[in-house]
């Protein structure tokens, strides 16, 4: 059965989790979204400065719909939305939460180019994965939605793909850096895949395909680059750090939502 927005605030059990669900989108989107605008004047060179302010505009712009659709059932206004929740409320995966590397953007950054690059590459995979799932979610505006997200994540996937596989291919120290990333990224990979404890409730109201789905969907994209490249790619992933899913979170988060309002707590009645 597809549901329209009045019908989805009438159905509370169906209202609830469709909200856990875009709640896990747009924060997963914003603070990613956030990170990337961090490497703004200090990527490697200045046509990916261009590049990646791109995608994190437009990962900022997907986390701006999912938000919207919130404020649509009837949860609050977008902007506070973003803006105003304690970490503890945010259903973020924590690896997307953590820092690029020491450092700040302006006390002597010394950023990890190869974790941006890992960490990027694999979100972005798993990401296109539940957009295209989403397509053919019952919630209708979110399936719409899909349809232009996917066309975007098109060209972030080919760009970070580029990225991992050109610097894995080149041997010596950007293959040790990107390989000590991934040593970095996999311990918490499964909190990007994971639901949390509305994975079932998600399944059965047919608003997404299942995390095990998603998972061997990445699993089976990634494992010929790797091959490819002579790299093992464990089957396994961890949650290593908790489950962003289930509000835990780290002082990484914290950090950076306090950066992230800063302006938005000058004047909260102010449209940003």
């Amino acid at each position: 059965m597809k549901y329209t927005k009045e019908e989805a605030l009438i159905h509370k059990e169906y209202h609830s989790a469709l909200c856990e669900l875009l709640f896990q989108l747009a924060d997963d989107d914003f603070i990613l979204a956030y990170r990337g605008s961090e490497w703004l004047g200090l990527a490697p060179h200045i046509e990916e400065d261009v590049a990646f302010s791109s995608i994190s505009q437009d990962m900022m712009g997907h986390a701006v719909i999912f938000y919207g659709m919130l404020e649509d059932l009837g949860i609050g206004k977008a902007n506070d939305l973003a803006h105003d929740r304690p970490a503890e409320e945010r259903k973020n995966a924590i690896l997307l939460e953590r820092v690029n590397g020491p450092g700040t953007y302006l006390h002597e950054p010394h950023y990890d180019w190869a974790f941006a690059v890992v960490r990027s590459y694999f979100y972005t995979g798993i990401k296109k994965i539940k957009i295209a799932s989403l397509k053919n979610s019952s919630y209708i505006p979110l399936s719409q939605a899909a349809v232009k997200i996917e066309m975007e994540l098109y060209y972030h996937l080919l760009h970070w793909k580029t990225w991992f596989t050109q610097l894995l291919g080149a041997g010596g120290e950007a293959k040790k850096r990107i390989e000590d990333a991934m040593a970095a990224v996999f311990p918490d990979l499964d909190g990007v895949f994971s639901f949390g404890a509305a994975r079932t409730m998600f399944i059965r109201l047919a608003l997404i395909t299942s995390e095990e789905e998603i998972r061997q969907e990445w699993i089976q994209m990634m494992r010929p680059i790797f091959e490819s490249l002579g790299i093992n790619m464990p089957n396994s992933f961890g949650l290593e750090s908790g489950n962003g899913r289930d509000g835990v979170h780290t002082e990484d988060l914290e950090a950076a939502l306090k950066t992230l309002t800063e302006v938005y707590r000058i004047d909260q009645t102010a449209s940003w």
